[in-house]
């Protein structure tokens, strides 16, 4: 629990760590990122002797890993320009989304059946979209992408095969020479900030490689000890801490149509958890009453 916890919380205030980074754009601390969660994962192989792993992996993981470093750099690099252009909230309504989607992905990918709770939800979650769209003058464009990155993301580590330590490890190995080519790149132009703003500066660009790791790892060891139903409520405590920081700290603008949108979607949220609560009570009830009923060979007590 207290993994699941330090995970989703530290996500959740990672909107004040990312605009210390400025005047260092929105692909540049991107690259950074990649480039030091390459050296703290390597790491975290080296000390967990998996380094080998790599070698094991099979062709198709590669390529599903490359889909999913493709994927998380969209997301990273979308949610570090919310953090440092005044878009918390809105990335906040994307995790918030988030969920939902990955309920659309499973039914339209894997041909999984939903009940009408989860149906309801998704209904709830079109309608909050809409609302925000036609109150706020244009789609949530952040949003949007924050939650289907991460969903998709979601879907193809499904199905890959590999350790989350040495999976997370391949997907960012896969986007370094881009990432560090940029470096280059802009460092050669006198473009880039890491050894142009001071010490301090260029330490924070560093601590971007453990800002992403831990909570990565965090989240790892907490997914394997806990129930999904315990991981999903566990989830909402990043963007609900997202949303407090955008609006308390940055005192981004909430019109009532963006509250209305965000009602709407915390309904919808708390339909999909209703019904997949009452889906598991209904299971275990079930089973319980499978196990107490008497064989046809047995005499029933008295």
């Amino acid at each position: 629990m207290l993994f699941g916890v330090g995970a989703f919380v530290w996500w959740g205030l990672c909107p004040g760590y990312f605009p210390l980074l400025l005047p260092a754009g929105s692909m540049e601390v991107l690259a950074h990122r990649i480039v030091w969660s390459v050296v703290c994962m390597v790491g975290v192989l080296a000390v967990a002797r998996r380094l080998g792993d790599l070698r094991r992996l099979s062709g198709r993981s590669w390529l599903l890993l490359a889909a999913a470093s493709a994927l998380v750099s969209a997301n990273w690099g979308t949610y570090i320009y919310a953090a440092t252009h005044g878009h918390v909230v809105d990335a906040a309504l994307g995790y918030f989304i988030n969920p939902l989607v990955t309920v659309a992905l499973g039914v339209v990918v894997f041909r999984e059946r939903i009940g009408r709770w989860q149906l309801a939800a998704l209904v709830l979650a079109v309608i909050a979209v809409v609302v925000l769209t036609v109150g706020v003058g244009a789609p949530p464009y952040i949003a949007v992408v924050l939650a289907f990155t991460f969903a998709l993301y979601g879907l193809v580590k499904k199905v890959v095969d590999a350790d989350p330590r040495v999976s997370v490890a391949v997907e960012t190995l896969i986007a370094l020479p881009i990432a560090a080519g940029y470096l280059i790149f802009l460092q050669s132009t006198d473009q880039g900030h890491f050894l142009n703003h001071g010490t301090g500066h260029a330490w924070l660009l560093v601590l971007a490689g453990p800002v992403t790791a831990v909570p990565l790892l965090l989240f790892a060891a907490a997914a394997q000890r806990l129930p999904l139903v315990t991981m999903g409520l566990l989830f909402y405590l990043n963007p609900a801490l997202q949303m407090a920081w955008g609006v308390v700290i940055g005192h981004e603008p909430m019109p009532p149509a963006r509250w209305v949108g965000f009602g709407l979607i915390w309904v919808a949220l708390l339909v999909m958890t209703f019904g997949a609560l009452r889906g598991k009570s209904a299971s275990k009830a079930t089973a319980a009453t499978s196990t107490a009923a008497p064989r046809a060979t047995e005499t029933p007590p008295a």
